[in-house]
């Protein structure tokens, strides 16, 4: 054994859909992956529960209220372990904010077009369409 740790940290993201079926999605401020489009999200505090974490970093990046639900998936990007939720949005005004330069809805065309020029974040659009999670409109 060479002595280094492995550290795993624990991230929560947030899958959200307007009434017409679009996804909700910022661009990352910071890396990994700064410039590219993702689901708002990030690092759970200690004594955070995840549903606690989705909440704030909602708010925080895209300025909307959201009532997180199920578990959609989880994924491991690097020393990243992310925990998607469904969530509901129950208000709040849609702006930008903290980690994201952007935030927007994204229907599916629009969502194709961000994977076909490489504006969304690694593997983003393929774990989506595998959890049945894609835009909807």
């Amino acid at each position: 054994m060479d002595g280094l740790a492995t550290t795993t940290i624990r991230c929560v993201g947030g899958i959200a859909h307007d009434a017409q079926g679009r996804l909700l999605l910022i661009r990352r401020r910071n890396n990994p992956g700064s410039g590219q489009w993702s689901l708002p999200g990030g690092r759970v505090e200690p004594g955070e529960t995840d549903k606690e974490a989705v909440i704030r970093e909602l708010a925080e990046e895209t300025g909307l209220d959201v009532i997180p639900g199920t578990l959609i998936g989880s994924v491991r990007r690097g020393p990243y372990e992310i925990f998607d939720y469904a969530c509901e949005v129950e208000g709040g005004i849609l702006t930008a904010g903290d980690d994201a330069t952007d935030v927007r809805w994204s229907d599916a065309a629009d969502l194709a077009e961000l994977e076909a020029c490489g504006e969304l974040v690694d593997l983003l659009f393929v774990t989506l369409r595998e959890w049945g999670a894609l835009s909807r409109a």
